[in-house]
Parts: C-alpha cells; structure tokens; sequence
C-alpha cells in the first residue's frame, strides 16, 4: 500500500477497467461508479471489498474518498468533473480533457476556488522512455532541439463519437509540449475522411513552434499495422522510441550535418540502445495522483498542462474543418 487514501473510479469501460486493475494492486482502490448495474455486479464479486455505486452524486456523499478518476465518454467530462470538483475532491480525469478551450478554463477556476489538484491522463508523460528523453534533451544530449515527429498508426479502434485526432493525437500533443515547453506560433492539419461522414480516420498535423522549432503529428486508424514512433532530432544527434515494437527500443543516433563551407556533410556516427527502467505508465500517473491527495500541487499532467493541449486540439480541429 502507498497511501492510507482511498480512490473512487468513475466509468468501468474499457480504460476505466485499467485504472481499476491498477489503483486495486496499488491498494487504493475504493469505490466503482457506473450506470451498468451488470457491470458492477461483476465488478462486486471480483472486489469484495470495494464499493459499487451506480450514481455519481451518492458517491461524493462518501467521504472516505479522497480522490477521484473519470474514464467516461470525453462528452460528459466537463459536468462530472464539475460535479467532483465543487464537492472538493481531487480529481484526475483522462484525456481529451474537455472538447473546448471554455469548459477546460471553467475547470480549471474552479479547481483554484476550491483548493482542488486537477489532473489529466495524459499518460506518456509518465513513461520513463519519454522522461529518459526529456532529461537528455535538457542535458544537451542532441544539442539545439529542431525538430520532433510522431507516427501514431494502427487498425482500429474506430470511434463514432470522436475522430481519429481527437482519440490518438492528445497522446503526442502532450509529450512535444512537455518537450519544447513553449506553445506553437503556427499550427496546420491535413485530414483524410472515408469511413463515417465528418469523422476523420487520418491526419497529418504539422506545428511551428518558437526558435524554429518544428514538429509533425501523423495518427490513424485505418493502417495496416501498428506503429507508435516518437523521432527527435537535435543539431547534434538524435532520438527514437517505438512503442510498438518488442522491448521499446530507446535509440541515440550519434548523426548530424555539419557546413564545410557551403556544402552540408553528413556526419554518420554510433547508433546507442539507451537503458530505461520499463515500469509500467498508467501505475506511475496513477501513483503520482495517489501520493498529491494530501493537497501538494502536481506539477505534471496538471490543469494549466492540460489546457495548452485543449487549445491546440480545438485549433487545429477548426483548421481541419475549414479546409
């Protein structure tokens, strides 16, 4: 057990199964809240001793918790997160944080008013591949940061409520502004529709970001196989991870162009394998929520973090509209 506090998970779909699974093995775990009653049945005779409640509102009456987790549909966020913060509960609620820029500032006040830590899932912040390359992007590892990708590519799950960007681009948003810690100057999206009307199955996002930095975002659902590879390029060497592949290879490319003049030579160096320890992201963001609900303020995936993510999201999805 890490903490004498007890958790509150709200939504037992399929994300909310996982903080579930996690926040009990980290022995937090007190109450499930859901509308499916056959859900929670389920969910009783797996965790005898945790509490089941199919209303939010009887739920914040139990003071025996601390926090909370929301795992719903991104449509409802804004009100139940709402709810939880006016009955002064900390909260963590998953990503996309809110569908516009007003709900997630609205959050955010109130949040402040009522001395309430706000958290969002953005997960990849907590995976120690990506905070292994934030620590040697600050060291100077790769020299002047210029330029981040991410491809962010699979089969499926095709959602009817959201598009492809909405679902899979937070996850990559979050990390080049974890990264870069400036907002972009400029921002352009490419969209592919052919599944459902108005849904896009694939984008391409391309930001500008200050100092000339420059970055690009590809995620779809309609890929004939996985890959979830996070590029960074310096002016003295580079980066990669790939998610997606056996062992999550962390890479140092020991590569860059010098000017001989006015001719770029390619300097082609040592590919290194970069050692990281493979603890598990959801049990890291998790246990950070568990160890702040005694009111100290988190300083990652918190509100102010996820907000620059909405704005960004709510921009570029105005851009794809107009095209």
């Amino acid at each position: 057990m890490i903490s004498n506090k007890k958790v509150c998970v709200v939504g037992a779909g399929n994300w909310g199964k996982n903080h579930i699974r996690t926040l009990y093995e980290l022995g937090v775990l007190g109450g499930i809240v859901d509308t499916d009653n056959d859900l929670l049945n389920q969910f009783s005779k797996q965790y005898p001793n945790v509490k089941v409640i199919s209303k939010l509102n009887e739920a914040l009456l139990d003071t025996e918790f601390s926090g909370f987790t929301v795992a719903t549909p991104a449509e409802t966020h804004f009100n139940i997160a709402k709810k939880i913060i006016t009955a002064k509960r900390h909260l963590l609620i998953e990503k996309p944080f809110t569908l516009n820029t007003d709900d997630a500032r609205q959050l955010l006040k109130l949040a402040e008013k009522y001395n309430v830590n706000l958290m969002v899932g953005h997960v990849l912040l907590f995976h120690p591949a990506i905070i292994k390359m934030k620590k040697l992007i600050i060291e100077g590892e790769i020299g002047k940061l210029q330029y981040i990708y991410s491809n962010r590519l699979n089969l499926g799950q095709v959602r009817t409520e959201e598009n492809v960007f909405w679902s899979l681009a937070p996850h990559d948003i979050s990390v080049f502004q974890f990264f870069i810690e400036d907002f972009p100057i400029e921002m352009k999206a490419y969209g592919s529709t052919f599944l459902q009307e108005g849904i896009h199955d694939s984008t391409l996002t391309i930001l500008e970001y200050p100092d000339n930095v420059k970055g690009h975002i590809f995620v779809s659902w309609l890929h004939p196989f996985k890959e979830h590879r996070l590029v960074v390029i310096g002016s003295e060497g580079m980066l990669s991870f790939e998610d997606s592949v056996e062992d999550k290879p962390l890479k140092y490319y020991d590569k860059k162009f010098e000017l001989n003049g006015k001719i770029p030579e390619k300097m082609d160096g040592k590919v290194e394998l970069i050692n990281y320890n493979h603890k598990m992201p959801l049990t890291e963001e998790l246990k950070y929520f568990v160890n702040h609900l005694n009111g100290t303020k988190p300083k990652k995936a918190n509100g102010e973090h996820a907000l620059e993510v909405t704005k960004i999201l709510v921009k570029v999805s105005e851009y794809l509209e107009n095209k």
